[in-house]
């Protein structure tokens, strides 16, 4: 079974439907006029159905990531989206591309673009805060909470990944308009993460959490201890963590645990959603290694649970080393986007008109077809698993469950296939071609 190549799509992302590729300027043109009327008839407040999108980027550390996002957050906002650029890193590139002074909350910065820097040490605060004010009334734990001082915490391991998470919740608006988690509704949020593990890490977060939260339900349900203690804490977390979700009051507990899981499961279709996320592959044509490695995150990002959209590089011209890296990450779409040389002497206006066609699409294009990463023959009783970027040593194949499922693992991901109920059974084999495990089962 052969993945179906890709091919740039000249449509516009914000369109409702997606209008056939095509190349005629004219056509182009009148497609990008109608993407800036429908934008802004949603800016004046007129019917427009619309959600906020996502977009980030992987690659090898130094391919040029922060710069990438600042180029693709000046396109946006140019076109006349309201853009905002989350930034969670301490790296200074983003602000000396942008030439100014960043904080920790959305700071205007030219016309249709913001940006803030996340810090998880004051992120921690609102929360911390939260869960105070709902102790007060609930009495749990006795006036304890009021006596710590957020300001003394400092950031644990995994803390950044779980703050991101909830910025990218709020700043994206991932679970709708109606809960309103942030003041400022933006049409396209630019994520540029501390490094690309931590950024995978993010993705498959909530689909991590759901699994994780169907035991430790079972554990407050089935167990005395659970009975006794899970109601007041589950409380105290469902009015702490979803302030605009309603009280509790009159919900019981399987009411609120099935509310957190409805809200898991939208994040989690939020991210494997290419209409409302995109993830993109960077790397530089020229190093072997850089692509090399782009390839892998592509692989992980399948194993996170989203798609990569399209890949990018940075380079003054097409070149055969350029030619290459567009054979060798077919199907998806590659475009060089502008060579900035210096950081000194940067002409914005100059660097965006010298955006190439093919880059400007693949950033502002309507949504296409992306291949599916799993496919199912029910004749042959198979099962295909695309991986680009890994060899047969880097993965293991589990089955549990009596064989209803496939348990991958690989690129320090997991990943659960639920197996349809006619070709379940006990795997009989299994191959790795041409970046492709191929599972025959019994």
């Amino acid at each position: 079974m052969e993945l179906s190549a890709l091919s740039p799509s000249s449509a516009q992302w914000l369109f409702s439907t997606n209008p056939k590729p095509t190349t005629d300027p004219r056509i182009l043109m009148k497609r990008y006029s109608g993407w800036r009327i429908q934008a802004s008839m949603a800016d004046s407040g007129e019917s427009f159905q619309k959600h906020t999108k996502i977009v980030t980027f992987l690659g090898k550390g130094g391919s040029g990531k922060s710069t990438a996002a600042v180029l693709a957050a000046k396109l946006f906002a140019r076109e006349g989206l309201q853009t905002c650029l989350v930034i969670h890193s301490q790296d200074i590139t983003i602000k000396q591309l942008m030439g100014c002074t960043i904080g920790n909350s959305p700071t205007m910065i030219s016309e249709n673009l913001y940006a803030v820097q996340l810090q998880t040490s004051k992120m921690l605060l609102e929360p911390l805060d939260r869960v105070k004010k709902v102790d007060v009334r609930m009495n749990l734990t006795q006036g304890i909470l009021e006596g710590v001082v957020g300001e003394e915490l400092g950031v644990l391991p995994g803390m950044d990944s779980i703050f991101s998470s909830l910025a990218l919740l709020k700043y994206g608006n991932v679970l709708g308009s109606g809960r309103n988690y942030s003041k400022k509704k933006f049409d396209i949020v630019i994520y540029d993460g501390s490094s690309s593990e931590d950024t995978l890490r993010l993705v498959g977060a909530t689909e991590r959490v759901r699994c994780y939260l169907k035991y430790i339900r079972n554990l407050a349900e089935k167990t005395d201890i659970g009975r006794l203690t899970a109601p007041s804490f589950l409380r105290l977390f469902y009015e702490s963590a979803m302030p605009n979700s309603g009280s509790v009051e009159g919900k019981t507990s399987a009411d609120i645990w099935n509310g957190i899981e409805q809200i898991l499961e939208e994040a989690s279709a939020y991210f494997c959603d290419s209409s409302r996320f995109r993830c993109y592959l960077l790397m530089d044509p020229i190093r072997p290694l850089s692509v090399i490695s782009a390839l892998r995150y592509w692989g992980c990002a399948i194993q996170a649970g989203t798609k990569i959209y399209g890949a990018f590089g940075f380079a003054q011209k097409f070149s055969s080393a350029t030619q290459e890296t567009t054979e060798k990450i077919s199907p998806l779409c590659f475009a060089l986007l502008p060579y900035i040389s210096s950081y000194s002497s940067l002409d914005w206006d100059v660097t965006l008109k010298s955006f190439r066609k093919d880059a400007s699409h693949l950033l502002l294009g309507s949504t296409i077809s992306l291949p599916s990463s799993v496919l199912f023959d029910r004749k042959q009783k198979s099962v295909t698993l695309f991986l680009p970027g890994f060899d047969k040593s880097d993965i293991n194949l589990y089955q549990y469950r009596g064989g209803t499922e496939l348990l991958i693992e690989a690129g320090d991901q997991r990943r659960i296939i639920q197996l349809p109920l006619a070709m379940q059974g006990k795997v009989a084999s299994a191959k790795f071609i041409e970046r492709n495990l191929v599972v025959t089962l019994r």
